[in-house]
């Protein structure tokens, strides 16, 4: 869906990878994407436009907030390929424990519970658990990695890695919360 602008005199489109004019695939290259970014955010940006009627300004601050969302999601590979997933009508989907992590999951609420029952002996194994979830999140952030390179082909492999992935951060968010608390 593209819409005109009177601003920048040309048509912006809703979709990320086009308002940057960025080919449509996972793998880009972050330093152009800023680049474009920083270009995009000095042609738009509502100040040069302080002059101009107020519905030009008002579309030159619409304008920046969809630049700035833009650039938000796609340098970040996570926020991008949730992104690509909804534009393909495949949201994640609910989350439940994946099957090879239950008895970890299991292990993880018993001594967090514990710990919540003021037994502070359970702190090695919930430090172990944290730095095991750590582990384990920057190997599913490898294996998305991975999948970027056979997109769109991979988009189901990369939902059930999103997936995995935000179960297991949930898991290292409850873990790094316990331990501070």
């Amino acid at each position: 869906m593209q819409r005109r602008t009177a601003v920048a005199d040309r048509p912006l489109p809703a979709e990320y990878f086009r308002f940057f004019d960025l080919p449509d695939h996972l793998n880009i290259d972050l330093a152009d994407l800023e680049t474009r970014y920083h270009a995009l955010s000095r042609k738009l940006h509502p100040d040069r436009y302080a002059r101009k009627s107020e519905a030009e300004r008002d579309e030159a601050e619409q304008n920046t907030a969809l630049l700035n969302d833009a650039y938000r999601t796609l340098k970040d590979p996570v926020k991008r390929a949730e992104y690509v997933l909804a534009e393909h009508g495949l949201a994640a989907a609910q989350q439940s424990a994946p099957p090879d992590l239950l008895e970890e999951v299991f292990e993880l609420n018993m001594a967090l519970e514990e710990l919540r029952d003021g037994d502070s002996s359970v702190r090695p194994q919930l430090e172990a658990a944290r730095r095991s979830f750590q582990s384990m999140q920057d190997q599913v952030d490898a294996n998305l990695q991975k999948e970027f390179e056979a997109y769109p082909e991979s988009l189901p492999r990369i939902r059930a890695i999103l997936n995995r992935r935000n179960y297991i951060r949930n898991l290292l968010r409850d873990v790094e919360k316990a331990l501070t608390s």
